[in-house]
């Protein structure tokens, strides 16, 4: 999530959205549904949980030191490899000129709620193919699962100044990663696209990409919500509608989710369904007047088990929403984003980022 790059891009959709989605009754309570994970509890005693710091990195593109990670973390992917969480975060320095160049560092914990951060970053804008698509803005917002064969695949986000592209990264270990390029190819290359939640089931503490009717699943987006398919995890051919991406889970007027849905961690593949983390953002004049103007929320929506792209059921309010000064005050203003979930020590954590400047967790029992 690029909110300060991509409000532009969220306006010129706003007028499609407002006429696609319809009036609804005003949401109350959260339904408490069962297929739903719910309810998760802040860690207040530690948040937030990951800082910004001082570390210094050789930025490549630059070739010179940078203060990496010196203005904000947010925005983490996580994972559980050897006993350990591993916590994939943005963070940004205060060189580049949309507000700081994006890359992706790496912490990691041995009880989920105390990390010590790596001190150089573990993707990053270098001189290489994709360049074009990743400076200066930067490379942000990972999101992690794991193959059969034990490999980790990554969706991310480039951001060149002017469109942003979600991308693929592999890696072995966590630390080391190959770029595989982008998600959507041919004519839609320089669509804005963003947030790939790939559909994962857990094994243990292990979340595995699941295949749904022989094919590999992922939701993106962030005005409505779409849906890609793959036979590899590497190569995505997205889900179109008269030539055009179609549409999954739209904005509700007069919800937490009025403005956009944008995806949050992977999608989890249940007995009931598959279950999706969103984010939502509220509508200045047409939201839940219950939350600030402009404030980001966790959603949740069941999709059916055999059919992906239809909705079974929707949370009727959010689960999470900004109340803690780190998550109301910040880089952007009251955000709770969902971005990484680990099943770790027969608990949920749920890694969020807070006003694009710090990153809290939530823990469900």
């Amino acid at each position: 999530m690029k909110r300060k790059t991509s409000v532009f891009h969220f306006s010129l959709a706003l007028g499609a959205c407002m006429v696609l989605f319809g009036c609804q009754p005003k949401p109350t309570t959260t339904t408490g549904t069962t297929w739903a994970l719910v309810p998760f509890e802040k860690a207040d005693s530690v948040n937030p949980i990951l800082l910004p710091g001082e570390n210094i990195f050789d930025c490549p593109v630059l070739g010179k030191p940078v203060a990496w990670e010196i203005k904000d973390v947010f925005n983490p992917a996580a994972v559980v490899r050897e006993n350990k969480v591993y916590l994939l975060f943005r963070a940004e320095d205060t060189v580049g000129r949309f507000a700081g160049t994006s890359r992706i560092g790496l912490a990691t914990s041995d009880d989920g709620l105390h990390f010590s951060k790596m001190k150089e970053p573990i993707l990053y804008p270098d001189n290489d193919s994709l360049k074009r698509y990743e400076w200066e803005g930067g490379v942000e917002d990972p999101r992690v699962v794991e193959s059969e064969e034990g490999h980790y695949i990554m969706t991310y986000t480039a951001f060149d100044g002017t469109t942003a592209r979600l991308l693929l990264a592999t890696s072995p270990d966590l630390i080391h990663w190959s770029k595989q390029g982008a998600v959507l190819q041919g004519s839609h290359k320089d669509t804005w696209s963003k947030s790939g939640a790939i559909v994962a089931r857990r094994e243990g503490s292990k979340i595995v990409a699941t295949k749904v009717n022989g094919k590999f699943w992922m939701y993106f987006g962030d005005t409505d919500l779409f849906a890609a398919t793959s036979t590899d995890l590497l190569h995505w051919t997205p889900e179109l509608e008269n030539g055009k991406l179609k549409s999954v889970l739209k904005p509700r007027k007069g919800y937490f989710d009025s403005f956009l849905v944008e995806s949050g961690p992977y999608a989890l593949l249940t007995d009931a369904g598959i279950v999706l983390l969103y984010n939502g953002m509220n509508h200045n004049t047409q939201g839940d007047t219950t939350l600030a103007k402009g404030a980001y929320c966790g959603g949740q929506v069941l999709f059916a088990k055999n059919n992906p792209m239809q909705v079974v059921d929707r949370l009727e309010t959010n689960f999470i929403r900004p109340d803690k000064p780190y998550e109301i005050t910040g880089q952007v203003n009251q955000v709770c984003f969902l971005e990484g979930m680990v099943y770790f020590h027969d608990r949920w954590f749920l890694y969020y980022g807070t006003a694009d400047s710090k990153i809290g967790v939530a823990v469900k029992p």
